[in-house]
């Protein structure tokens, strides 16, 4: 079992890592796309960078949040370590609800018309 919890020890870390390359990978696209090209949806360079960035800080929430599920599930589901999870997974949606928010203008459960009324 030890081996077993090894495995999903370095699964985890290798998730979380994954993560942080997509912010950081994000972040680099992002701002060199900004610099070079024109936006072509209408809107202003700033906008559109700020939209490609939190996309990017999006998804890298996503799979950060997915390491510690793996890590406190799989190697040590104590009540403590739960505890702290479910602390962790509370801060990230609403980290996540509120990029939300600044990409779209609009809470992920509100469709797209009554965001425009």
């Amino acid at each position: 079992m030890t081996n077993f919890s090894e495995w999903m020890d370095h699964v985890g870390t290798a998730v979380d890592a994954a993560g942080v390359a997509v912010i950081v990978v994000g972040i680099l696209v992002a701002t060199i796309e900004s610099l070079v090209q024109a936006p072509s949806s209408g809107l202003d360079r700033y906008t559109v960078y700020r939209r490609r960035l939190g996309r990017a800080i999006l998804l890298g929430l996503e799979l950060l949040v997915a390491g510690d599920i793996i890590r406190t599930v799989a190697v040590a589901p104590t009540l403590q370590n739960m505890a702290v999870l479910a602390a962790i997974v509370v801060i990230r949606t609403f980290l996540s609800f509120s990029l939300e928010l600044e990409i779209n203008g609009r809470w992920p459960w509100q469709s797209k018309v009554s965001a425009s009324e």
